[in-house]
């Protein structure tokens, strides 16, 4: 029969009145399909119900045909027993009955409505169990029923023990459960056969139904007895034939090779499948209950009745429960007396709770739903067990048995039929609430504990393929790409642990609050039940049974505290996935057996034994060969997969998600600082990956920039790993560490491949050129892989990571190279000519610096481009340094050679700073650059003018190219930012200002001849021999510079004295003379400070180590700077005196230089007084110097 969705209300029009307060809603959009349904509605104190076809294949509904009075229904009509679309299953029959309700009627249609299971549902099962369960107060016929707990969702079906035990004793399956009834529950029991009345009522009803399709059907003759009783028994053959019980191990392969697959006995054989909401209570019912219509009864049941026997209460339950579940609002009734039609009558659907003899409260129908379903959520808490709901004939007390406990006691677990079934669907709605989008990750917990009880179900051997999946999705849930989120809003899931709902969990305390059911071991009871109701009555009384327990109120994701914890879940999941996988491939004789215990040998070998370089060179060309061979689609397992099988998908998922683990293992690893752990989980990553290599035929561009990232953090690593060689031991130990679960992972990778691939970029090293070189291969590789596809563009931002992290290492092993290079060039002692070793090294040095340039300039870095600039600059001055040690000390000479590497260093700052702009981007890498090219230039006046290379220039060029050099280097000497550096800034100006002046201090002693060049040079003198002074009296820590300068500003005075003829100009110089010694009091008095320190500290019994101390003092150089200065103050205070007695003598007497003649003497006789004390202290003369200097300045000499 073609499914066809029912497009109308099996109701009355839209909006119509019903009578009785019965009322129609308007018709809404069904959530599965298209098809609309009708819901009804009863108001007031009464019951609320509403229906929503979800789906139906009936026909559309065609009137009944009334039969005519004196029928015999005895006779069967023309078209008896043969098939009806418009009665449907319901026609060979009974009403509502598909030969006998399958025991898991109610997973097919779980099957089909998975977005509803364990979440919108409360109840799913066939309808008559629906009647069966909320008639049970009412009668006493036994109940057996299955129960089974998916999320928030029970799952009920007919559990029918007469069958199981028929089967038992014919296959002996289910003898564990024969002898717990037998012992337990009804020691007597025995097949109990079916009435000859029961089969006639059978009989006439299915005749009846066939009249009313086909009322012109003309009857045939009515079978003799014996034709009947054969009838019946082949219908009772063929109905024990069709309960469709599965043995323990037949389920086909189809099911446990594909879990989308569904096979016979998991159909969803009901005509309709209705969403009825009862009161709060949500079902997904299955109905095969035909509906009549068409004139002016739009939707009717049809029922027959024997006018001799009154409908009793449970009939009535029974009429009103499927008219509800159906949505017809009315009931058409056709009585008969043996089989002879007698009359009909319509009775509306509110009205049949107040039938004659059938009267029931619908209120108490609803407390009995409510009950029911609290006692069965408050009880049935284990996902994937099977319970059974059991109540004898004539008994009032209701039993739940947990059937898989008990079949856990048996030598075979599997021996429960329903495992199957409830494991497939557990992962039907795990993976159904896996595809959501927008599944939002608060059910993360949910889903998880549907697939650890999926698994639990599951015998290993037999299904590997959904072992395998439902590992994978576990393994899933755990977002590794995302931080973690510790105290945030995710908090709430954590209130219950993620096993409250599983095998371990212990049996539920009872409570008051949950009735009187318990487990107690009273003598009416069986304490092997999970819960007992003592006596339905209590079932009708209003929330006797309420549910303090929601079943799953927040199934509680995992708390990972850390990334390592998180990951190490992951990699357990992702491991039994792997060996679910590897134990389905019947291929033993491919791999010898490994012992998963045994460690698997890391390869370990020195890289300084052999020629790194080559061999990385060699191992570079073969990867980028292989990323090569991966875009043409190459394939090569070891252990004979089929591409495309299932087993071969799963392992590639399950490799990508091993390494993705480690990686993030290795990433946290790293942020430890633990460098050993994070190499040997990203050589795990690596290899892995190389598996995934090996077997993917078609290679993802997502799965190439992973492999990308991997590369990125292994060279990180190794770059860390060079960088932190003091503990080199430890990184070593945990490296070679490896946990069980690891070998077994890797075990499971090495049947597909060698994982070899990588070696190359993890290998540990202890050589520190060797470390430096493979990370700088495994950020070349990285970028080459992002050149493969159009990656580079995709991701701009890990692009600009990489060639940052390849402009950094390239700078590392550049500075390394040069620092190898500045080393050879300190112990060349014998040998003064560069070495080929040396210029070998520059050469390196300088390569990897301009490779490094070129990344940063790529991606506009100018801070980093220029930071390589200046280290480019500074192997320059190195060069040109190494070229200063040629030829003989006392004939050296600046060479060519060197002013051309300093040129460069010269060049390559400027460049830096063109590079960087202004100061204001990076003022810090600014100021730097400065400064290295302050001291660029500084250096080389200062060699030009300490070393003159009079042989190839005359001295005036050389002394314009020292003043221009030395303008420069103050140029870019910054003496008024306030930086840490702006004391060497000034100590750096001030010597610059100091060896100028004496350049043209020196200039205008040697000169002879051009008088206004001598008056430049004179001026040019003075100016910088002040600026000198002015900022060496900013410094406290130069004493002795601001006394050499000053005493060179006296010998200037001196000079120019010489010059001079007439007495007037000699004494003005000579007083000026004198009051730059008086200005010398404080440096004096700063080396007097340092001496007092420098003498206390041994009495204070303290040895500070020099190397915390500041530079002591020179007091070789205080001694012979002070002995220039006592004689260069001895010859001016003499000059003085005799000049100003030749004055006094010649000219009139003037008071003012009288005063002054007489204090010079007096201080000259001090002086002479106590220069003649031989045996004075450093500290006593140097206080002899500062009274003396006191003196002149209080005389009038000092004054200018």
């Amino acid at each position: 029969m073609e499914d066809t969705k029912e497009a109308g209300a099996e109701a009355p029009p839209v909006g119509a009145a019903v009578p009785g307060g019965l009322s129609l809603l308007p018709q809404g959009e069904s959530e599965e399909c298209s098809a609309q349904g009708s819901a009804l509605f009863l108001g007031g104190s009464e019951v609320k119900s509403r229906a929503v076809v979800k789906y139906s294949s009936a026909p559309p509904r065609t009137a009944f045909a009334r039969l005519e009075e004196k029928t015999d229904l005895k006779l069967p009509p023309a078209n008896w027993l043969r098939e009806s679309a418009k009665l449907g299953p319901a026609g060979t029959t009974i009403l509502g009955n598909s030969k006998r309700s399958k025991p898991f009627s109610s997973f097919g249609m779980a099957y089909d409505f998975i977005d509803s299971v364990g979440n919108d549902v409360d109840v799913v099962s066939d309808s008559e169990n629906i009647k069966k369960l909320l008639k049970i107060p009412y009668s006493k016929s036994h109940v057996s029923m299955a129960v089974h707990r998916i999320g928030r969702t029970l799952l009920l079906d007919e559990l029918d023990i007469q069958e199981l035990f028929m089967r038992s004793s014919q296959t002996g399956d289910w003898t564990w459960l024969k002898e717990f009834y037998q012992r337990l529950i009804d020691q007597k029991w025995q097949r109990k056969k079916k009435s000859k009345e029961h089969w006639y009522q059978k009989a006439i009803l299915s005749k009846f139904l066939y009249y009313s399709i086909n009322g012109d059907g003309a009857a045939q003759p009515v079978p003799s007895a014996t034709e009947q009783q054969g009838s019946s028994t082949a219908d009772q053959t063929s109905d024990s034939q069709g309960a469709s019980w599965p043995a323990p191990f037949e389920m086909p392969s189809s099911v446990s090779e594909d879990p989308s697959a569904s096979n016979q006995g998991l159909k969803n054989d009901f005509v309709r499948n209705i969403l009825w909401t009862f009161e709060d209570i949500h079902m997904l019912v299955g109905s095969n209950m035909p509906i009549f219509g068409g004139g002016r009864y739009p939707a009717v049941s049809l029922r027959l009745r024997d006018n001799n026997k009154p409908i009793n209460v449970l009939t009535g339950i029974d009429y009103w429960l499927d008219n509800l579940i159906c949505n017809v609002p009315e009931l058409v009734m056709c009585f008969h007396v043996n089989g002879i039609v007698q009359k009909y009558e319509m009775i509306k659907t509110e009205e049949i709770p107040n039938l004659e003899n059938s009267n029931f409260s619908t209120k108490v129908i609803k407390d009995i739903a409510q009950n029911i379903l609290s006692f069965l959520k408050s009880n049935c808490t284990k996902e994937g067990h099977t319970y059974w709901l059991f109540k004898a004939s004539g008994s009032d007390i209701v039993k739940l048995y947990d059937l898989t406990t008990l079949c856990e006691e048996t030598e075979d677990k599997y021996q429960n039929p329903f495992t199957m079934p409830v494991a497939i669907l557990l992962y039907k709605v795990a993976c159904n609430m896996m595809m959501k989008k927008n599944q939002n990750k608060k059910h993360y917990g949910t889903i998880r504990t549907l697939l650890l009880n999926c698994v639990k179900l599951l015998d290993k051997s037999r299904h590997p393929q959904i072992i395998a999946s439902a590992n994978y999705m576990l393994s899933e849930l755990f977002q590794l790409d995302e931080p973690k989120k510790e105290g945030s809003s995710e908090s709430p899931l954590n209130e219950n642990s993620d096993e409250s709902y599983s095998e371990e969990e212990e049996e539920m305390a009872d409570s008051d609050e949950n009735g009187s059911y318990s487990t107690s071991s009273d003598p009416s009871d069986d304490n092997k039940a999970v819960a007992i109701i003592k006596s339905v009555g209590e079932l009708s009384v209003p929330e006797k049974y309420k549910s303090i327990h929601q079943i799953r109120p927040s199934c509680a994701f995992p708390v990972c505290h850390d990334t390592e914890e998180r990951c190490r879940l992951v990699l357990s999941y992702v491991l039994e996935g792997l060996k679910s996988v590897d134990n389905s491939i019947k291929k033993e004789s491919d791999l010898p057996a490994a012992d998963p215990n045994t460690p698997i040998p890391l390869k370990y070998e020195d890289e300084s034994t052999r020629g790194a370089s080559e061999g990385l060179e060699k191992q570079m060309a073969l990867f980028l060969d292989k990323m090569g061979s991966l875009q043409k689609g190459n394939y090569s397992s070891q252990s004979g997969m089929i591409p495309g099988s299932w087993q071969h998908k799963m392992k590639l998922q399950l490799i990508l998600k091993s390494s993705k683990a480690y990686y993030v293992l290795s990433d946290a690893a790293m942020s430890l600082q633990k460098y050993g752990r994070a190499l040997r989980y990203i050589k795990l990553a690596l290899q892995s990956h190389d598996t995934y290599c090996c077997l993917c035929t078609n290679m993802l561009s997502e799965v190439l920039l992973f492999l990308s990232q991997y590369l990125t953090l292994c060279g990180d690593i190794q770059l860390m790993l060079a960088q932190n060689a003091n503990n080199r031991a430890a990184h070593l130990e945990e490296f070679h560490y490896q946990t069980k679960e690891d070998q077994e992972i890797l075990h499971s990778l090495h049947r597909e491949s060698s994982c070899q691939g990588f070696a190359w970029a993890t290998d540990l090293s202890t050589d520190l050129e060797s470390q430096l070189s493979v990370s700088c291969k495994c950020y070349e590789a990285a970028n080459e892989i992002l050149q493969f596809s159009d990656l580079k563009s995709q991701n701009p931002e890990h692009y600009v990571q990489v060639l940052k992290r390849m402009g950094n290492i390239r700078n590392e092993i550049g500075v390394f190279y040069m620092n190898q290079a500045a080393a050879l060039q300190t112990e060349r002692v014998v040998s003064r000519s560069v070495s080929a070793a040396e210029q070998q090294l520059w050469k390196k040095s300088f390569s990897c610096f301009e490779k490094g340039i070129h990344n940063f300039e790529s991606i506009e870095d100018a801070t980093n481009a220029a930071l390589l600039l200046c280290n480019t600059g500074r192997l320059m001055r190195i060069c040109a340094q190494a070229h200063c040690g040629a030829g003989d000390e006392f004939k050296r000479e600046f060479s060519p050679e060197e002013g051309l590497y300093y040129n460069k260093a010269v060049d390559y700052y400027l460049k830096a700073l063109r590079s960087l702009g202004t100061r204001e981007i990076y003022p810090a890498v600014w100021d730097s650059v400065n400064w290295e090219l302050s001291t660029t230039y500084f250096t080389m006046a200062t060699l030009q003018q300490d070393y003159a290379p009079l042989s190839r220039k005359a001295q005036e060029q050389i002394e314009k190219e020292v003043s221009e050099a030395m303008m420069k280097s103050l140029k870019y000497c910054d003496v008024d930012s306030v930086t840490a550096r702006q004391p060497l800034c000034q100590y750096r100006a001030a010597t610059i200002h100091h060896r100028l002046a004496s350049m043209y201090h020196s200039c205008l002693r040697n000169q002879v001849g051009d008088e206004h060049l001598r008056k430049q040079h004179r001026v040019l003198a003075d100016l910088h021999y002040s600026k000198a002074v002015r900022l060496f009296q900013l410094l406290k820590d130069a004493p002795c510079e601001l006394l050499r300068v000053q005493l060179e500003r006296v010998a200037f005075a001196e000079f120019q004295m010489t010059s001079q003829n007439s007495n007037v100009g000699k004494l003005k110089t000579l007083s000026g003379a004198l009051d730059i010694m008086v200005r010398t009091k404080h440096a004096f008095q700063l080396i007097k400070k340092e001496l007092i320190e420098e003498f206390d500290q041994p009495k204070s019994g303290e040895t500070v180590p020099a190397a915390d101390s500041s530079p002591s003092l020179n007091q070789e150089e205080v001694i012979k700077l002070l002995s220039i200065f006592e004689s260069r103050l001895s010859f001016l205070l003499l000059q003085s005196i005799k000049l100003l007695s030749s004055t006094k003598k010649k000219a009139s007497s003037n008071i003012e230089e009288d005063v002054i003649l007489k204090t010079n003497k007096h201080i000259y006789s001090q002086f002479l007084r106590a220069t003649t004390n031989k045996s004075a202290t450093l500290l006593e003369r140097i206080d002899v110097v500062i009274y003396l200097m006191e003196q002149l300045a209080r005389s009038g000499n000092a004054v200018q």
